[in-house]
């Protein structure tokens, strides 16, 4: 009977606790405060980083794990009795996290498929629900794989930010690079493509509005079907009610698969008082 082992990065932002409780594995990304190195979600959580990020006079640097990090959560897995380990991870476009990935997959003593979500935060967990779902109800390797692919595949995400400054410092912006000029009364709002790379999806006036037009895309979306939603925001509860009562005003059918905080890594780059939300059809 093949046992599957779940393993995903810190940028899921699902956060220890939660995935502990489903049985995932997290392996950590870095950020980078000048000279002082941290482990995302294990030695900063996301109030401390938004905190420091606030006080501090350099701008956090982000790195990926290396290779030996996830062969050695690989390894610690088939040494417990996994036959297989599903690893889902942000996109491949915005990090090099998957190749470290992919480099310790090839010298893992067992099978480990690596799903690219192309996306981040929400974005990477509800393909992780969907691969934990999957195995809790008796699928194997590739059933899991398939489960965690499909669900990013189906998936889209939005987020509004209240300033593009870090992620254009970051050098994550891309082609949002080109709202930078127009934040004086403008709150962007960007979506992960289907390659993975951040883009505009509309530009208005404040961050209500922003919330709005984000509803109304996922009623657009959801096309009077039921939608799976995760919710994320940068030190902002305040701004997942509105969502929330936006979402309840579009009349969208929607289940909440979880509230996340967005750590330190997507924080380096979204900047405080981010809001957004990732969703797929429910199947």
């Amino acid at each position: 009977m093949e046992r599957i082992g779940i393993v995903t990065d810190s940028t899921s932002d699902l956060g220890p606790e939660r995935l502990a409780s489903l049985s995932v594995e997290m392996v950590p990304l870095k950020v980078t405060f000048g000279e002082e190195s941290f482990l995302d979600w294990t030695d900063l959580t996301p109030a401390a980083f938004y905190e420091k990020l606030g006080s501090s006079p350099v701008l956090p640097k982000t790195s990926q794990p290396s290779p030996a990090d996830f062969a050695a959560v690989y390894a610690r897995l088939a040494g417990q009795g996994f036959t297989g380990i599903v690893s889902v991870h942000i996109s491949s476009a915005l990090s090099g996290t998957i190749e470290s990935a992919i480099m310790a997959a090839a010298e893992a003593p067992i099978p480990v498929r690596i799903v690219d979500t192309r996306s981040v935060n929400m974005g990477t967990g509800l393909a992780v629900l969907a691969a934990v779902d999957a195995r809790d109800a008796g699928a194997g390797l590739e059933a899991t794989e398939k489960a965690a692919q499909d669900a990013a595949d189906s998936t889209r995400i939005m987020f509004a930010l209240d300033t593009l400054e870090y992620l254009v410092k970051g050098g994550r912006a891309g082609k949002a690079q080109g709202l930078a000029a127009s934040l004086l009364n403008i709150k962007p709002v960007l979506t992960i493509n289907k390659e993975g790379t951040i883009e505009p999806f509309k530009k208005v006036k404040g961050m209500k509005k922003a919330i709005q037009e984000m509803a109304a895309q996922a009623a657009e979306d959801a096309n009077g079907g039921r939608i799976k939603v995760g919710l994320l925001h940068a030190q902002a509860p305040d701004l997942v009610e509105e969502l929330k009562q936006a979402l309840d005003a579009s009349g969208t059918a929607y289940e909440v698969a979880g509230i996340v905080s967005v750590g330190a890594v997507i924080g380096t780059h979204a900047g405080p008082r981010a809001i957004g939300l990732a969703y797929h059809p429910v199947p």
